[in-house]
């Protein structure tokens, strides 16, 4: 417990710096998109690439990895429809709810696994946000649009042009054709990389809304736990019938246990969202993962 306290609690440090830099109105309101859009754009694209350039893609686990992340989504996701047809969600509702289940705080995942397995960790970590960032994605587009339907080019869209998505492929397709890294490309993609997540998790903290917590809480508490607490469990069971190897395994329930992506919110405006709920669970589950991630890590390594 101690080990993953000193693990986390900086990250989370960091959360809350940037919520209070914010508050403080430091260095001013027009730094934080502009550091959003530069991390999204460039440097986490940076740590994506470079960690998949170099990653062990002739891992014998990776099959098994795969397998894992795409049958612990698909149950999420066949539950998810279930509730929607007897609960009779509306798009706006359903979209909302189904990001806050199944996305994930790539900032904070990323930087917890650098902190907890090191360089080992963060290959195993792109091998994944290379599968589960695009098919989250899609169904994240899917379910905002269900009711008005969207073609093939409109689901398709939002994902072709994801800078992490990109940068998950080409950093791929880099070590698949053996080119490496030469040249201090490295060494530039690395100083690139460093600077990725604490930005990442300073923003995270910027973003956060406290006053969206007003008038859901049901709505925001049956999320909460179910993302926080059901979905690792989830990953759990699937990890434990596949036989995972213990890193592996670890890594998967912690990406199940993340809070959801802040940029969430974004996606869910342009398409017409409940944007007040979404906001609402951004927030309350960010807040909540400080003991969450604890209680889950605790128990996974025990």
């Amino acid at each position: 417990m101690t080990t993953l306290l000193y693990a986390l609690w900086p990250l989370f440090a960091l959360i809350v710096g940037g919520f209070l830099l914010r508050r403080w109105d430091f260095p001013g309101e027009a730094f934080w998109p502009a550091a959003e859009r530069l991390n999204y754009f460039i440097l986490f694209p940076a740590l994506l690439f470079s960690s998949l350039a170099m990653a062990p893609l002739d891992n014998p686990a990776l099959p098994r990895l795969a397998l894992a992340v795409f049958l612990g989504l698909g149950i999420g996701w066949s539950a998810l429809l279930l509730a929607r047809r007897l609960l009779g969600w509306p798009a706006a509702r359903f979209g909302a709810v189904t990001q806050g289940i199944l996305r994930f705080n790539t900032y904070l995942g990323l930087a917890a696994i650098g902190s907890l397995y090191g360089k080992d960790g963060l290959a195993i970590a792109a091998l994944m946000l290379a599968l589960m960032v695009p098919t989250v994605n899609l169904m994240s587009v899917w379910a905002l649009t269900a009711e008005r339907g969207v073609s093939l080019h409109g689901l398709l869209l939002p994902v072709a042009k994801n800078p992490l998505i990109l940068a998950c492929l080409a950093g791929a397709l880099v070590n698949l054709a053996g080119f490496g890294l030469p040249g201090g490309t490295d060494r530039l993609l690395n100083l690139l990389a460093v600077a990725s997540l604490p930005l990442g998790l300073l923003c995270v903290g910027a973003a956060l809304r406290p006053q969206e917590l007003a008038g859901e809480v049901p709505a925001l508490a049956w999320n909460c736990a179910l993302r926080l607490l059901a979905m690792p469990a989830l990953a759990f069971a699937v990890a434990q019938v596949l036989g995972l190897p213990a890193m592996e395994s670890s890594i998967l329930v912690l990406f199940f246990a993340l809070p959801t992506a802040p940029t969430a919110y974004v996606l869910t405006r342009q398409l017409g969202g409940d944007s007040h709920l979404m906001a609402g669970i951004i927030t309350l589950q960010t807040l909540l993962a400080a003991a969450s991630l604890l209680l889950v890590m605790r128990v996974v390594s025990s």
